[in-house]
């Protein structure tokens, strides 16, 4: 079987300056934030971050955007990050292209990178700044914003049990995005909490299959929200 248990240096070594990043996890549950701050260090530069929010200041995506690494930010919200939040002029973060999807839309546009599909239609966003510059369809008498795609050279991801082979079980909220982050990008990195042997997730629990990922990273700390 292919070793797929690495430190994070290995893991992480061949993710490139101008890389697009999906990182897991919503406010805070299900981050990868070990992983975010190995990232960190490694001081990979121009990155374009897909993800539900901000992080936190100093954790998760906030680590990568306090340390200038972060070129164009992809997020539904960024409040839970006091950095982000209150960002003007002269700040650490200020000069990121911050381009903020409703959440539904966001998780969507992920999912139809993952699954092969051509856009999502959605009316969410019409008559709003969302809907600049994008194209509309009629279909059934009703207005459709044409949201295209997402997908990633890699996706940093969080699981709370993980078997040697990359099959995952997250415990509770910290499913979240991390799933369809999976599904959507060249490289899946899963930082994980445990890893177990082979055979000793229970099949109905699996959710994510290994397949999906190429490498594991132990260490992230329990998360039980």
């Amino acid at each position: 079987m292919l070793e797929k248990v690495k430190t994070a240096e290995e893991a992480l070594r061949d993710l490139h300056d101008g890389a697009v990043v999906m990182v897991g996890g919503f406010a805070g549950a299900g981050s990868p934030n070990q992983l975010c701050a190995r990232l960190a260090e490694l001081g990979r530069r121009d990155l374009t971050i897909i993800s539900c929010d901000a992080g936190r200041a100093g954790l998760g995506v906030g680590i990568l955007l306090r340390k200038g690494l972060v070129k164009t930010l992809i997020a539904s919200h960024v409040g839970v990050n006091t950095e982000v939040a209150g960002r003007k002029p002269g700040d650490v973060v200020y000069g990121v292209d911050y381009q903020l999807v409703p959440q539904g839309t966001l998780v969507e546009r992920i999912r139809a990178g993952g699954t092969g599909l051509g856009g999502v239609l959605t009316p969410v966003g019409l008559g709003t700044v969302v809907a600049e510059g994008k194209p509309t369809l009629e279909l059934g008498g009703k207005t459709y914003l044409v949201e295209t795609p997402l997908h990633a050279d890699f996706a940093l991801i969080r699981g709370s049990v993980v078997d040697r082979s990359g099959n995952i079980f997250y415990n509770m909220s910290t499913r979240n995005f991390n799933p369809a982050m999976a599904l959507a990008a060249d490289h899946v990195i899963v930082g994980a909490e445990r890893v177990v042997e082979v055979g000793e997730i229970d099949p109905n629990h699996v959710m994510t299959p290994g397949i999906l990922v190429e490498s594991i990273v132990e260490g992230e700390q329990p998360c039980w929200i």
